[in-house]
């Protein structure tokens, strides 16, 4: 399977088990691997038929801005839906890192990988 990056997505939501992470929205950073057929795409030279990532860019800002999860895994989880949505996206590897989450680490992330079922 050929792959569409989408890297370092840095969006802003409510996240967070904690009264304080529950009162303002926080920095997340998403990197999204799209899978996919991507020959018809490189000999047509076409929109049509590839994965249009601007498109579920759009999808995924649209929704984690809008979303209130107390986990990332949750989080994750809506955003590999988003991805699997287009047909042409046959498996969706999704990472997210919550920056400043736990003192002394740079970050805590998550990565959840997921596939389109028969």
């Amino acid at each position: 399977m050929d792959r569409i990056y989408i890297r370092d997505l840095a969006l802003r939501c409510i996240i967070g088990l904690y009264p304080d992470e529950r009162k303002t929205k926080q920095d997340v950073l998403i990197n999204v691997t799209m899978e996919a057929d991507l020959r018809a795409a490189g000999k047509s030279d076409a929109l049509k038929d590839t994965v249009d990532y601007k498109a579920i860019k759009l999808a995924i800002l649209d929704f984690v801005e809008k979303s209130g999860f107390h986990l990332i895994e949750s989080l994750a989880e809506g955003i590999a839906t988003i991805c699997l949505k287009d047909k042409r996206v046959q498996g969706v590897t999704v990472t997210i890192d919550k920056p400043g989450a736990l003192r002394f680490a740079r970050s805590v992330a998550v990565e959840i990988t997921r596939s389109r079922t028969a």
